[in-house]
């Protein structure tokens, strides 16, 4: 048994996950977690691969810690924009609702140090030791709820989320289309007073300018 880790690795089986907004909340929940953000073909990302993907072989499977991929170039694209990533690989850990950016080394020793150090066990379900009083009671007023009754609160929080997206998408294209119109607007502003003959007045200037000064 002890060979099958090596084996799968050598053969290129992947024991990594791929976080997509679909599996985001099931892959995360309960856990405190590393994630590299990327686009596959981008140069620092293909050289950090064979580290990360050493380190996410590391974490599998634990119950409390994860160490995941997000393809911000694929289906993983809302993640990194919800996320602020702005450069590739970006590489945030913590709790999922919560991400703190890494700032240290990108090799297999400085990850794998801090990951042992900062990826502890976090209030969950499954740690309720961990938890604060305030999270233990709520925490326990949903896990006494009816599963209809849980599936029902959260499909309702999940709809405040996507109307909340719905909205900036909306006002969104309002802005574009104000700032198309505004834009049009100025340039044909421009062109009218370039058409109304403003080059040619600054010409007659320089042109009164010189015949004044020939004149003394």
């Amino acid at each position: 048994m002890k060979l099958v880790l090596p084996i799968l690795t050598l053969l290129g089986v992947a024991s990594a996950i791929e976080l997509t907004p679909d599996n985001w909340d099931a892959e995360t929940a309960g856990k405190t977690i590393f994630v590299k953000f990327l686009a596959p073909w981008w140069g620092h990302c293909k050289k950090m691969k064979p580290d990360w993907d050493k380190l996410m072989d590391k974490f599998a499977g634990s119950s409390t810690q994860l160490v995941a991929d997000v393809d911000c170039t694929a289906a993983g694209k809302p993640l990194c924009e919800s996320n602020g990533v702005r450069g590739y690989p970006t590489i945030k850990y913590g709790d999922p609702s919560d991400l703190q950016d890494y700032q240290g080394g990108r090799d297999y020793a400085a990850l794998e140090k801090f990951a042992e150090e900062n990826l502890k066990p976090m209030c969950s379900p499954a740690n309720i030791d961990l938890c604060d009083d305030e999270k233990k009671a709520e925490i326990e007023s949903f896990m006494a709820m009816s599963d209809d009754d849980l599936d029902a609160k959260i499909t309702a929080e999940e709809a405040k989320i996507t109307d909340a997206e719905t909205t900036f998408e909306t006002e969104l294209e309002k802005l574009q289309a104000s700032y198309q119109k505004l834009m049009e607007t100025k340039e044909q502003t421009i062109a009218d007073v370039k058409a109304a003959g403003l080059g040619l007045m600054k010409a007659c200037k320089v042109a009164k300018s010189k015949a004044a000064k020939d004149e003394l």
